[in-house]
């Protein structure tokens, strides 16, 4: 996924009502970003870091920033959460995620549950329907470890439920955990910030809901699903 025009690099001020960052950017200028995520953003909404974000020229938008990408450590990280649904899109489409090729259409936003849309929902003639739900993931809090989630996910959590029905239809369920990382090798369900959405995923996975985690590669220019991790459990 390539960002429409170059990103502006910055250092943050404060983030701040889940949806608003004030940024001053390297050439001085104070502007207040769009902050697409209403997760806590844990050790990534520290004031100082380095920030990037891009700018829209929609005149219909109040804000024309957006928060994209936070350097922690020296390693990028991205927090919109708009973006790993259109990551998977474009890995799908180039079948760099092994274990989802194979089907001939991705359908997004398809009505399943109780009042929810899909992610995707992958077909195929002759192969049972794969249900494909996307978290982005972005918390790490020591090691190389990713975590999910960063606050109470109860949405999250009705979405395993709802996953794990299709799996009882006899369909395909997945939940595919997106990091928009470069310095995590595993992953692990954050037990201590959201014991119901950890015990959901074991039982998730226990009635036959399959679990993948990607890595990404980031750069200022574009981010990349690319790698599969390993989930520590």
């Amino acid at each position: 996924m390539d960002f429409a025009q170059p990103l502006a690099r910055g250092a943050l001020v404060s983030r701040y009502k889940r949806f608003f960052a004030d940024v001053v950017l390297d050439d001085g200028t104070p502007v207040t970003a769009h902050c697409p995520n209403p997760g806590a953003m844990l050790g990534l909404n520290i004031p100082g870091l380095p920030v990037w974000v891009s700018r829209s020229d929609d005149p219909k938008r109040k804000l024309a920033h957006t928060l994209e990408l936070v350097d922690v450590d020296g390693g990028l990280v991205g927090i919109n959460t708009m973006h790993p649904n259109r990551l998977v899109a474009e890995a799908l489409a180039r079948d760099a995620i092994p274990e989802l090729t194979g089907y001939a259409s991705h359908r997004r936003e398809v009505k399943y549950g109780q009042n929810s849309r899909v992610d995707f929902l992958l077909e195929q003639v002759g192969r049972p329907p794969c249900w494909l739900e996307i978290k982005n993931c972005h918390l790490r809090r020591s090691g190389t470890l990713a975590e999910f989630p960063d606050c109470v996910a109860a949405r999250s959590l009705k979405h395993l439920r709802e996953l794990e029905a299709m799996v009882a239809a006899g369909e395909r369920a997945v939940v595919l955990f997106v990091v928009q990382r470069t310095d995590c090798e595993a992953f692990s369900a954050c037990a201590d910030l959201d014991p119901a959405f950890a015990h959901g995923l074991e039982q998730a996975a226990k009635v036959g809901v399959e679990v993948l985690i990607y890595g990404c590669e980031i750069s200022v220019d574009a981010i990349t699903v690319s790698r599969r991790l390993a989930w520590r459990r």
